[in-house]
């Protein structure tokens, strides 16, 4: 009998967490976790038609029990099969065109800080942890105050969205969606010690506009002529694949990337360097 494949736990069934699957199912088996139980199913019915090993589980990532019912579910998974659970991927979330401010906050914010915290429980040595944050956290067009920037690293679960600056300035629409991917960021960087202590990795990956349902709802929004702007004006100039995204997952999961943990790995095509450029230039230097 052949050795049991580790578990990858993956939140996300849409676009881009459907190409991780892709991408590391062949050496994992996959726990996926969706709000959507339609998209839910749809994908665990592709990737088991593939011949990968699935699991699915309806999950809330805004919600502690429904987060802590999903690591529970990975624990007996590996539990059952003598194996272990290698990687956690977290993909989930929501954009300024698919839902309102506070639901924004409450699965973009709130819901990747329980995901981090319940996988540093039962973190474990060669572990890696992936969020996917977003090039938006660059894009802010004013920078967060060190008292918003140390609420985010470090405030609890229990008082993350109460932070007074989080109903002013940045409760506008769309600016909350780069706020809760800087948050994502800082989160990052504030549990790699804590990570590293048990012997695993965490980091984030911050991707450009990708070619997905996601982007594509962004593009027909407000935001729409804004977004065809950074893509035209990036040095690639083109939308992102959702595979691009998944490779530089499956780097920061393999061992290749042992030494990276605490930061941010930006996959945006560039287009974050095009605005930082054009910004210099009209200062004239």
């Amino acid at each position: 009998m052949p050795p049991a494949l580790p578990i990858l736990i993956l939140t996300g069934a849409g676009g881009i967490g459907l190409s991780i699957a892709r991408r590391l199912g062949a050496s994992h088996h996959i726990l996926l976790a969706d709000f959507s139980t339609s998209a839910l199913d749809r994908a665990a019915t592709s990737l088991s038609n593939e011949g990968h090993t699935i699991t699915s589980l309806e999950t809330d990532v805004s919600s502690l029990a429904s987060v802590v019912a999903l690591f529970k579910r990975g624990q007996d998974l590996a539990s059952s099969s003598g194996s272990r659970i290698a990687s956690v991927v977290h993909a989930a979330g929501v954009s300024p065109a698919q839902a309102s401010p506070e639901r924004l906050w409450a699965v973009d914010l709130l819901g990747t800080t329980l995901v981090l915290d319940e996988a540093l429980k039962i973190a474990s040595p060669g572990m890696s942890v992936v969020a996917i944050a977003s090039m938006a956290a660059d894009l802010l067009q004013a920078p967060l105050s060190p008292s918003l920037t140390a609420h985010l690293m470090l405030a609890g679960t229990d008082k993350l969205m109460s932070h007074p600056e989080l109903g002013g300035r940045f409760s506008q629409k769309g600016m909350e969606y780069g706020v809760a991917k800087r948050g994502n960021r800082l989160r990052v960087q504030a549990l790699a010690k804590a990570f590293g202590e048990k012997g695993a990795r965490v980091n984030s990956v911050s991707p450009g506009v990708i070619s997905t349902a996601m982007s594509a709802a962004e593009l027909e929004g407000e935001a729409g002529d804004l977004i065809k702007g950074l893509i035209d004006g990036s040095a690639a100039g083109r939308l992102g694949a959702p595979a691009e995204i998944a490779n530089a997952v499956a780097w920061l999961c393999s061992v290749e990337a042992g030494f990276v943990t605490g930061t941010d790995l930006l996959v945006d095509g560039g287009a974050t360097a095009a605005v930082d450029t054009m910004k210099a230039k009209a200062l004239g230097e």
